[in-house]
C-alpha cells in the first residue's frame, strides 16, 4: 500500500489539474493532497476536498499570479501591526519581507511545516471556521515568540527566529494549540478578515497604477 501512495498521488494531482485548468498544479498542493490521501486512504475523497480547498475555502491562493496568498500575507503583517506593533517595528527595520515568513506557512496550509496531528487538527478548523483560522495560526506562533522576535539584532537573527518558531515543542500538543489558536489572538471576525482584504488589494491596485 506504502508503495501505492506516490501513483495514488500522481493520479490524483493530474486528474486535478485536468478537472481545474486554470490552476493545473501549483507549488504546495502535493503536500496537501499527500496527507489528506495518508488520512483518507482514497484518492476520490481527495480529489473532491482538494477541490474543496482550493475552489471555495481559498480561492486564488492557487492561481498564476498567487494573489490569494500574497493577499493573505499583506493581511497577516497589518494584524501583527495593529496587535503586536513592537514585532511589526522590529520586521519592518530589518526588511525581512512577510513573505519570506509566511508564504510556506499558507501556500501549503502548515503541512510539512508543524507535526501532522497539529496540521490535522488545524484542517479540521479550516474546513469548519474557513482560512480565518490560517491567521490564528500564524499570529498565535509569533506572539508565543514575541520577546524573542523583538530582540533579534539583525536580520538573519530574525530570520532564523521566525523559522524556529515552527519547531517549538508547543506546536506538538496538538489540543493544547488549538485552545490557544482561539485564544491568543482573540476575536478574528471574519467581517475583520474580508474588510482587511479588500484594503490590502486596493492598496496594490493603487501602487500599480502609479508605477
Amino acid at each position: 500500500m506504502h508503495e501505492e501512495r506516490p501513483s495514488q498521488l500522481y493520479r490524483i494531482l493530474v486528474a486535478f489539474a485536468h478537472h481545474n485548468k486554470a490552476v493545473g498544479y501549483c507549488q504546495g498542493l502535493n503536500y496537501i493532497a499527500g496527507l489528506l490521501l495518508l488520512v483518507t486512504k482514497n484518492e476520490e475523497d481527495v480529489f473532491w476536498l482538494l477541490k474543496a480547498l482550493v475552489e471555495t475555502l481559498l480561492p486564488d491562493y492557487y492561481s498564476s499570479t498567487m494573489s490569494g496568498v500574497i493577499t493573505d500575507i499583506e493581511v497577516l503583517s497589518e494584524l501583527v501591526r495593529l496587535k503586536l506593533p513592537e514585532v511589526h517595528q522590529k520586521v519592518s527595520s530589518m526588511g525581512l519581507p512577510w513573505a519570506l515568513v509566511a508564504t510556506k506557512w499558507f501556500i501549503c496550509l502548515y503541512a510539512d511545516v508543524l507535526p501532522i496531528e497539529t496540521v490535522l487538527r488545524i484542517w479540521d478548523c479550516l474546513f469548519y471556521e474557513g482560512s480565518k483560522i490560517l491567521f490564528r495560526v500564524a499570529f498565535t506562533m509569533i506572539a508565543r515568540h514575541r520577546d524573542s522576535l523583538s530582540n533579534c539584532e539583525d536580520f538573519t537573527a530574525l530570520a532564523e527566529c521566525f523559522k524556529g518558531i515552527a519547531h517549538d515543542s508547543f506546536t506538538i500538543h496538538c489540543h493544547h494549540f488549538i485552545k490557544s489558536i482561539f485564544k491568543v489572538p482573540g476575536t478574528f471576525k471574519s467581517s475583520t478578515i474580508e474588510r482587511l482584504r479588500t484594503e490590502q488589494l486596493q492598496k496594490r491596485e493603487v501602487k500599480k497604477k502609479k508605477e
